[in-house]
């Protein structure tokens, strides 16, 4: 099998500048590079790089997939919007981890499968995972919550550890959030189980009414100073703080779970429970098809065979016609032919009839091997039928 390496890293926030775009060529020759990203792939040899150093440094988003099952997708997320310390709560081994560097938050989910050797190439999927730090940024965990998840199936986490507090909106997964979890190769009956303890969704809209409402609360100096932050700051994600701090005054804080925290053991207990319940009713839907694609086809073989009525003679004319042209295909027409009889004369309640036209043929034919073991192959012959 040959190698297969996927590097992608993105600036969401700000474009890279010349400078920048030089420092990163210096890494490699061959890889693209743009204001916003800086993407390679390795069919032998490795990155030069530090993929830690570069994130700290350049970029906001990173991902890698090899074709030997490692799967890595790092976050980088301004800290006054998600601390350490919210993020810490998730914390799993090596499957999810957290750190702080400067202003930032850097979140990193790794899944490693050495058994999947399914082929999948890496470009497309940082642009459908990269509106998870967006939620980040507006308060939502599920991401994170993942990242633990995975740990868990990955028995990375004691049987008896119990789980962080379950962000709300679990059983409802957006496109990106979908996309992770299947990055992250994370068993479906697994999150299943843990959403049946997640809140819904809380309201994340403000209307105008809201937001004016709001600012009416805000002392003037306040406001006055929210306004020179918002025109003469360089700081992308001012607007969404005070989203966040509208969002807050506007619609409170919203529980993030319902019942208790469960452990790693009665998670991975309840996800078997649900897979079998899952498999078992799949098994049903697929036995309902086969049994309604079977009476179809019945009805239809059988309104096929009516059709035949009255008509064997005719029918028994082309099959010996058919033989003697020694032609192999012609010899499948032929065995084509005789199950419509079989089956009519079944049908009329006549297959003796049947029986002794086709030991005459089968008599006289005897001597070619090939049809005789296709009149076998498809019973047509004695007590095989």
């Amino acid at each position: 099998m040959s190698e297969y390496q996927y590097y992608e890293f993105q600036s969401a926030d700000r474009p890279l500048s010349a400078k920048q775009m030089d420092e990163l060529r210096r890494y490699s020759s061959r890889a693209q590079i743009t204001p916003s990203s800086f993407v390679n792939v390795y069919n032998f040899g490795d990155f030069r790089g530090d993929p830690d150093r570069l994130i700290d440094k350049y970029f906001d988003a990173f991902l890698y997939l090899a074709n030997w099952g490692t799967r890595w997708l790092m976050l980088r997320v301004p800290k006054k919007l998600l601390s350490e310390e919210t993020a810490g709560a998730f914390k799993a081994g090596d499957c999810f981890s957290c750190r702080h560097r400067g202003d930032h938050v850097v979140l990193s989910f790794r899944s490693e499968d050495e058994e999947d050797y399914e082929w999948a190439e890496g470009e497309g999927w940082l642009a459908s995972l990269l509106p998870i730090r967006a939620a980040l940024m507006h308060g939502d965990h599920r991401a994170m919550y993942l990242g633990w998840l995975l740990a868990v199936q990955a028995e990375e986490i004691d049987e008896d550890a119990l789980e962080p507090v379950v962000p709300p909106g679990l059983s409802e997964f957006d496109a990106s959030l979908d996309q992770l979890a299947q990055f992250l190769r994370i068993d479906t009956d697994l999150v299943a189980a843990a959403a049946e303890h997640s809140a819904a969704k809380p309201r994340t809209s403000l209307s105008r009414s809201d937001i004016t409402a709001w600012l009416s609360t805000l002392p003037t100096k306040k406001k006055d100073a929210l306004l020179v932050s918002l025109v003469a700051d360089d700081d992308p994600h001012l607007v969404v703080e005070l989203q966040q701090q509208a969002l807050d005054a506007v619609h409170g804080t919203t529980s993030r779970s319902d019942g208790q925290r469960r452990t790693a053991a009665e998670l991975l207990e309840r996800a078997r429970v649900l897979g079998d319940a899952r498999r078992a009713k799949e098994a049903e839907e697929r036995a309902r098809k086969k049994a309604r694609r079977e009476r179809e086809a019945a009805k239809k073989r059988k309104k096929h065979l009516e059709s035949l009525r009255g008509k064997e003679p005719t029918l028994w004319s082309e099959v010996h016609e058919l033989i003697g042209t020694r032609q192999p295909k012609r010899y499948d027409d032929a065995v084509s032919l005789l199950q419509d009889l079989h089956d009519l004369a079944e049908l009329q309640g006549d297959i003796g009839s049947f029986r002794m036209e086709m030991s005459a043929l089968h008599d006289e034919h005897q001597r070619k091997t090939t049809l005789v073991e296709r009149f076998r192959k498809a019973k047509l012959l004695g007590g095989s039928t």
